[in-house]
């Protein structure tokens, strides 16, 4: 199976058998959005939907999270992991959004990424949840699950992951692929212990054929 016959094939699988794959992040703007994103970096949704609610109604603009300090917000994200630096780059990151960009979110990676705290990956999310652009934000779930699969081959990093994901997926359809690996890494493809018996993507998967011959 070539490359392109494995990719044209797991994108069919998953556009038959989960046509709805969205992020489970709560939000309800694009602030919100990042601001979970940001929290969310080795952390899982689960924990941060718990903290966001009260997060969000002490500071429910970026303006009122500029003016917060990172004492103060850490008391709100201190359930989640590294809160310490997170509270301080959420502070910073607000502070910088509305004095260059009064308080709008930026809508491209470039702008994104001069936010402290925001990476590529979190720049990524944003810009095709909120926006819908052919972003692919790659996390340790897509980057394992990428390799799995074999739609990467020796990728090392992130980027080069994301390099070779963008080549051959076609870009409309890009950020419901990111939720698509996402969502199969996190409950399916988990790092662990895969569930190769109920995965439908066993015929096209190069991990499960060299096991299978194993």
């Amino acid at each position: 199976m070539t490359t392109k016959e494995r990719f044209h094939s797991i994108l069919r699988w998953f556009e038959a058998n989960m046509p709805v794959a969205e992020s489970e992040l709560v939000y309800r703007n694009p602030y919100e959005l990042l601001v979970a994103v940001m929290l969310s970096a080795q952390c899982t949704d689960k924990r941060v939907n718990m903290v966001t609610p009260a997060l969000f109604e002490a500071y429910p603009t970026p303006e009122a999270l500029a003016g917060a300090t990172s004492d103060e917000v850490f008391e709100y994200v201190k359930s989640v992991s590294y809160p310490r630096s997170k509270a301080e780059h959420l502070v910073e990151m607000a502070q910088r959004l509305v004095e260059v960009y009064q308080g709008e979110v930026p809508d491209n990676i470039d702008d994104l990424q001069t936010l402290q705290g925001v990476g590529r990956k979190t720049a990524n999310v944003v810009c095709a949840v909120i926006w819908n652009q052919p972003t692919m934000a790659v996390d340790t779930h897509i980057f394992r699950v990428s390799e799995r699969l074999g739609l990467t081959t020796q990728s090392k990093n992130p980027l080069q992951t994301e390099k070779q994901l963008v080549r051959y997926i076609p870009a409309e359809i890009i950020p419901k692929a990111h939720h698509w690996l996402l969502l199969h890494g996190r409950y399916v493809c988990t790092a662990r212990k895969p569930q190769c018996g109920k995965c439908g993507l066993r015929e096209y998967c190069r991990f499960y054929g060299k096991n299978e011959k194993k």
